[in-house]
């Protein structure tokens, strides 16, 4: 057995057994809670819960692996492969490990925003409930910018249905041990339909030609995790976003907290931010932005994470 630990970019330290992978976690990560934010999802189609296990499809480079991930004890994780999807070279199950670490955004040393919250009137109630939650993420850009794309002003059960719609009319399933596991949609597939072919999901006209021109935007190369994040600042990056048709300040910043992992990325007018704050304030009004903006003057370059615990109260 052989420990590797990659590069600074993403300082994730595991250990290959090449049919199994086992991650080092921080002391400020709980399985149990992540777990529980994940099985909230209703008619999630990405991955599934079965006995207090993960079960998903990765991407890995050239090959694709199906994984059971589970929690292994003392600050540990363990992403098994399935059936005889295991990679065969060591990068191949390095591009696995680095998926689920930032999935889970296990890089982020979380001891700064626990310390700010125990002074804080809304955070210190979020940290005690929900203490060892990642803000857990969706790392391929496309797939982020189009379910932030879907989610918009409509609930979040029906965007969970439009989403399944569009994963299984035009993802890429895979079935392993009697299972049948989805990728998310290709941005060269989805740039190759017509508006009508999405509508015909339920998708609004608007939506569908946000969805295509973005996947569009990808596919040529003007538009990638890569370039938002070479902008240098959370703020360079969402000027960029905001500047595509189909993308506001709630979708960029949503872009921002998910997939960029930009920490002060904060969707001051989320509905949803503004409700967790009406109840645990106890209020019968939402908070106004004036309000908001000062109850998060002590949130500074933790506004991303912040608005995840406070969602949890609701999501």
């Amino acid at each position: 057995m052989k420990s590797y630990t990659q590069d600074q970019a993403w300082d994730c330290s595991w250990e290959d057994q090449e049919q199994v992978l086992t991650l080092s976690l921080p002391q400020e990560f709980s399985f149990s809670q992540n777990l529980d934010y994940l099985a909230g999802a209703p008619n999630e189609c990405l991955f599934h819960i079965k006995n207090g296990r993960i079960y998903r499809a990765i991407p890995a480079g050239e090959e694709l692996s199906i994984v059971e991930i589970s929690d292994a004890g003392k600050n540990a994780m363990a992403v098994r492969f399935l059936g005889d999807t295991a990679p065969k070279s060591k990068e191949g199950r390095a591009a696995v490990a680095r998926y689920v670490h930032d999935w889970f955004d296990l890089g982020t040393d979380l001891r700064p925003f626990y310390k700010l919250a125990k002074t804080d009137v809304l955070l210190q109630r979020a940290v005690d409930s929900f203490y060892g939650l990642r803000n857990v993420g969706i790392p391929d850009l496309f797939e982020a910018i189009s379910w932030g794309i879907i989610g918009q002003q409509i609930n979040m059960s029906f965007a969970y249905t439009l989403k399944r719609r569009m994963v299984e009319s035009f993802g890429t399933p895979v079935t392993c041990e009697g299972e049948v596991y989805w990728l998310f949609p290709d941005p060269e597939r989805i740039a190759a339909l017509r508006p009508e072919e999405l509508q015909e999901l339920k998708m609004t006209a608007k939506k569908s030609e946000y969805l295509i021109d973005v996947a569009r935007l990808i596919v040529e190369g003007k538009l990638s995790k890569e370039q938002l994040l070479a902008a240098g600042t959370g703020r360079a990056a969402e000027k960029q976003l905001v500047q595509i048709r189909g993308i506001g300040p709630w979708t960029a910043n949503y872009v921002l907290m998910r997939c960029l992992r930009i920490p002060s990325a904060f969707p001051i007018d989320d509905v949803g931010l503004h409700n967790a704050i009406k109840y645990l304030l106890g209020t019968d009004e939402k908070p106004t932005k004036e309000e908001l903006i000062r109850l998060s003057t002590g949130w500074t370059n933790w506004e991303s994470y912040a608005t995840f615990y406070l969602w949890r109260f609701l999501y």
